[in-house]
């Protein structure tokens, strides 16, 4: 997609409050994405992606902005925890396993891209199996009719969803079940190892017909496009678009001259240091390069900084941003700004059991204030703060709803969110106290 780092901000904006040079910071690598498709081969081979690290506490936006910039592009995206290498067991070969999710990632991304280009045509194919296996279950109840007459109008029912509810029986491919081979790595089956050594099986199956029908839809279309080409497809994805975000890379920062768990830390960053250096990744779609993926690290780092990681990999992530704590403004645009914000999930959720949820400004006012005094009083969780504080305010308006109510409106001013955050202010108070 063709957007200028000024329009990846623009669009940033919409689910993300403030933390404006990490927005800029990963605008600027998208775009540079993009003016590196448009170079000569032998230039573009030259240019690699300007690995970020983001640091900040949690629950300001690190991740969300990395996932939100993947989805605006389309492109390939995982996210691991650094920490996962730390574990009992680990063995290096392991980390290999991201590069092995993001190859899996773009396979589904490609693979859906092609499923919608061919709906139409997969539609109407199986469209006629369904309606073959409805017809066997109204012979027993209607007798012979006239072929075409009959399909016909089983089809114009199909289509209104009269017979969603349905019971038929088809014949349909046995999807093996899926089992991870690799440790922390993608599930696969034994049937995407060996390909087409072993034929696919076939079995009968009883299900409804609105169930049949996504089934079947997804067999046509694995008929009309080509497997291979989503393959290639995918790994060019993954090597040019892909997006690898890094959480909590602090946990594993510390010099390699101490002793016990320190160097278990320096080990898996050198373990990492391959993969993000540029190598070849063998995955069972191909050999996947990493050398233009972009790698978005991140990490609170209270303890550890930035320097305690090797000078290897810190020469890998050269662009570092300062994420900051959310302020009681950034609190009340997160509340009224942002798309899908929570005032509007929870006024949604309501909106269920006829409940018209209305906050007015006061409320927004008061409830930014409290999530900032916990945020300072307890640990700093940002803004998943609001999570807790929302979940409590409404406990009881959640609990009491449903059933056959008349619809009505209940305005959240700043005297309900008083009473009903007493729990929580009273807790604070106490805390300040305790050592």
């Amino acid at each position: 997609m063709d957007l200028s780092p000024k329009q990846i901000v623009y669009q940033l904006d919409k689910y993300i409050i403030g933390q404006d040079d990490a927005k800029k910071a990963v605008a600027i690598a998208l775009r540079n994405r993009y003016r590196r498709t448009k170079l000569p081969a032998e230039i573009r081979e030259e240019i690699t992606p300007k690995n970020i690290i983001m640091k900040g506490p949690t629950g300001v936006g690190k991740t969300e902005i990395a996932r939100r910039l993947a989805k605006l592009v389309k492109a390939p995206f995982v996210k691991v925890e650094a920490t996962k290498y730390t574990e009992v067991g680990y063995v290096g070969k392991d980390v290999e396993g991201m590069i092995r999710d993001l190859a899996e990632c773009a396979y589904r991304l490609v693979k859906t891209e092609k499923e919608e280009e061919v709906k139409a045509k997969a539609t109407i194919s199986a469209e006629k199996r369904i309606v073959t296996a409805l017809a066997e279950v109204k012979k027993d109840e209607r007798g012979e009719l006239a072929k075409d007459v009959f399909e016909s109008n089983l089809l114009d029912g199909l289509r209104k969803g009269a017979y969603d509810n349905v019971i038929i029986e088809m014949e349909v491919t046995d999807i093996p079940q899926q089992m991870e081979l690799v440790p922390g790595g993608a599930a696969i089956s034994i049937g995407s190892i060996f390909g087409d050594m072993f034929p696919q099986k076939k079995k009968k199956r009883k299900f409804a017909v609105k169930e049949a029908m996504d089934i079947v839809l997804s067999e046509e279309a694995d008929k009309l496009i080509d497997e291979d080409a989503i393959k290639a497809e995918a790994l060019y994805r993954a090597e040019n678009d892909g997006i690898v975000f890094i959480d909590e890379i602090d946990k594993i920062a510390g010099k390699g001259n101490r002793n016990g768990a320190d160097v278990s830390r320096e080990g898996v960053q050198r373990d990492i240091l391959p993969i993000v250096e540029g190598s070849t990744v063998v995955t069972k779609y191909g050999p996947l390069k990493t050398d233009f993926i972009l790698f978005i690290a991140a990490g609170a780092f209270h303890v550890a900084s930035v320097e305690d990681l090797i000078p290897e990999l810190q020469g890998r992530f050269p662009v570092s941003v300062e994420l900051k704590s959310l302020t009681k403004e950034d609190f009340v645009k997160i509340l009224t700004e942002t798309e899908n914000s929570l005032t509007f999930q929870y006024a949604q959720l309501l909106g269920v059991d006829n409940i018209d949820l209305v906050f007015d400004d006061g409320a927004i006012e008061r409830i930014a204030e409290v999530s900032v005094e916990l945020n300072l009083t307890s640990e700093d969780i940002g803004a998943r703060r609001l999570h807790t504080v929302m979940e409590y305010l409404l406990e009881d308006i959640s609990f009491n709803a449903g059933g056959d109510y008349p619809t009505f409106t209940l305005t959240i001013d700043k005297k309900y969110v008083d009473e009903h955050l007493k729990k929580l202010t009273g807790d604070r108070n106490l805390k300040k106290y305790i050592l």
